[in-house]
């Protein structure tokens, strides 16, 4: 099983760009270096772009971590909603859930608030989401076995 954490940090990226980043100089806030601007963050090319294999027929589980204030609740809601998929999230109108579904079982392939609601507390952060998932989905899953 693999449990997949994403955090998306401040740094040089472009999505829209060929390699996923821009060159430094594109990217700097003021035209003209200002003394009193420090850079506080680096990310290293090597590190942001990684390459990740996700078997969404497989066992593989993709848990969001929510970080506040970062346009988590936006990524979180086109996880559910827009991403292209075999079997498309199914999001009913006037529900705060989505059952996202793996395409050959009753399964979910996502963990976050959109899916599975707050299931491991409100805002839960690395350590609680490490403690707390493996039991959800365990629990989930013998419930779903019992059903059957």
């Amino acid at each position: 099983m693999l449990i997949l954490y994403q955090y998306v940090a401040p740094g040089v990226m472009n999505f829209g760009s060929p390699h996923g980043y821009l060159v430094e100089d594109d990217t700097d806030i003021f035209p003209t270096p200002d003394p009193h601007y420090v850079k506080k963050y680096y990310f290293p090319i090597r590190d942001l772009e990684r390459s990740v294999d996700f078997e969404i027929k497989g066992e593989d589980v993709i848990v969001f971590l929510h970080i506040q204030k970062t346009g988590g609740t936006t990524f979180g809601r086109h996880l559910v909603q827009n991403v292209r998929l075999e079997v498309p999230c199914d999001c009913r109108p006037g529900q705060k859930k989505c059952t996202c579904y793996r395409p050959n079982r009753k399964e979910t392939w996502l963990f976050s608030r959109f899916s599975t609601g707050w299931s491991c507390g409100l805002h839960a952060d690395w350590t609680e989401l490490t403690n707390c998932v493996p039991g959800v989905l365990n629990k989930k899953d013998n419930k779903l076995k019992n059903l059957r």
